[in-house]
């Protein structure tokens, strides 16, 4: 692994400026955060925040992060006082593994990893936990929703499963699936629709209810005559 592998990972065809950070935590496991930026600029998710919600998500603490450098990166600060990171310049980053994203499952096994992943979930304001899988060639790849003190700095279990997918170098985005535990009927958020149209624009979505019905939907019909335009890309 090498910085520029990481930041070519790194979704951004507005801006055309990759970003990359590795977050570690206490465990000594490494999480890679990269850029995903979104046509809807204010749902872009920066690197940081994507590597520490993926350590939260993994049940861990995030206590250092590693960084090409030290004044490229966004929401850097708030991270750094939430968690009292330490920060540290490298720019050998060779020896640096990370875990694996994927998991193998059947499809007759996803709702009960949903369920199992309810479990997971960090949810200090809503407490509505929310779990996803997002299905890809390699595997499928979990995310839950993740709260910090600061609402409008977590992510959601959609969101944080796409851009797993993506900083652990995952291509092509198949399908997913979600399950909330409360609540009448599981749909994603508006903000969660948004980035799941420009990752997964014509794919299956699955639905797991709370009360253990399934409906299954597309994505165009989750947000319809939804925003596009090739003049904002680079």
């Amino acid at each position: 692994m090498n910085w520029k592998i990481l930041e070519q990972r790194s979704y951004t065809p507005y801006s055309n400026t990759p970003k990359a950070c590795i977050v570690v935590g206490k465990s000594g496991n490494y999480y890679p955060g990269v850029r995903i930026e979104n046509i809807s600029f204010p749902l872009t998710i920066p690197a940081i925040q994507a590597a520490c919600c993926f350590c939260l998500a993994d049940g861990d603490t995030p206590e250092s992060v590693l960084l090409k450098d030290e004044n490229y990166l966004e929401q850097l600060d708030f991270w750094v006082k939430e968690f009292d990171l330490k920060k540290e310049v490298v720019t050998n980053i060779e020896n640096i593994q990370f875990g694996d994203a994927a998991i193998s499952l059947e499809s007759s096994q996803v709702k009960n990893r949903l369920i199992e992943l309810l479990n997971e979930a960090i949810t200090i304001h809503s407490d509505f936990p929310v779990s996803a899988l997002l299905m890809t060639p390699s595997g499928y790849v979990s995310g839950v929703n993740i709260e910090v003190s600061d609402w409008t700095f977590g992510l959601c279990a959609e969101r944080l499963a796409i851009a797993k997918t993506i900083s652990y170098g995952i291509e092509s985005l198949e399908s997913m699936s979600l399950h909330t535990l409360k609540g009448e009927f599981s749909s994603p958020c508006g903000a969660c629709r948004q980035v799941i149209h420009e990752h997964l624009p014509d794919n299956e979505i699955n639905f797991f209810h709370a009360d253990g019905t399934l409906s299954v939907h597309y994505t165009s019909d989750l947000l319809p005559l939804s925003f596009s335009s090739t003049s904002l890309t680079k």
